[in-house]
């Protein structure tokens, strides 16, 4: 994977959503088509004889390079999104983010016991929003699940991997340090 393309094109923007917030802005790798690519083709590496069933995209940009990787997989594509969002019946978690609380929903027939889970989000930082999709995936009793990042905040007191815990496969492509 060349993950001085990636870097390049990863945009940081200070003081949002908050103040004292660098946020880590993948848009700028998803307009690139040579970085689009290059993630497509590493997540299928890795992922591609796992016997995936559903990629679960955590919202928003889980769900670009998440389809896209369902899609590559012959998997199909379940979202998780926040509250209000999805029209039919759903089960929600709520989880403590780095700046605040939120809330995250899937869709209550959108997974089975049969499924191999690969649940997809953009950013690791404390794990909390991962946890909740984690725990509510879990709640359907699938066959494994497999957690994956494009990149890991590996900055004083976020600790997103040791939150998430020993026990879960998780892969994260790069790490990002202050």
């Amino acid at each position: 994977m060349n993950e001085e393309l990636l870097r390049k094109h990863l945009r940081v923007i200070p003081d949002y959503p908050k103040k004292g917030i660098m946020f880590q802005d993948v848009s700028t790798l998803f307009k690139d088509a040579e970085c689009l690519k290059e993630l497509k083709n590493e997540l299928v590496r890795l992922y591609a004889d796992k016997g995936i069933t559903k990629v679960v995209g955590v919202e928003s940009r889980g769900f670009v390079l998440g389809s896209i990787l369902a899609a590559e997989l012959g998997a199909g594509f379940v979202m998780a999104r926040k509250p209000g969002k999805l029209p039919a019946n759903t089960i929600r978690a709520k989880y403590r983010k780095e700046y605040g609380f939120d809330s995250i929903e899937v869709h209550a027939d959108a997974i089975n016991e049969d499924d191999v889970l690969l649940l997809h989000d953009d950013l690791l930082a404390t794990g909390g929003s991962m946890q909740a999709v984690y725990d509510l995936c879990s709640h359907f009793h699938p066959k494994k699940i497999y957690i994956n990042f494009i990149f890991e905040l590996n900055m004083e007191g976020l600790e997103g991997l040791k939150n998430l815990g020993p026990d879960k496969d998780v892969t994260v492509l790069m790490k990002i340090s202050e």
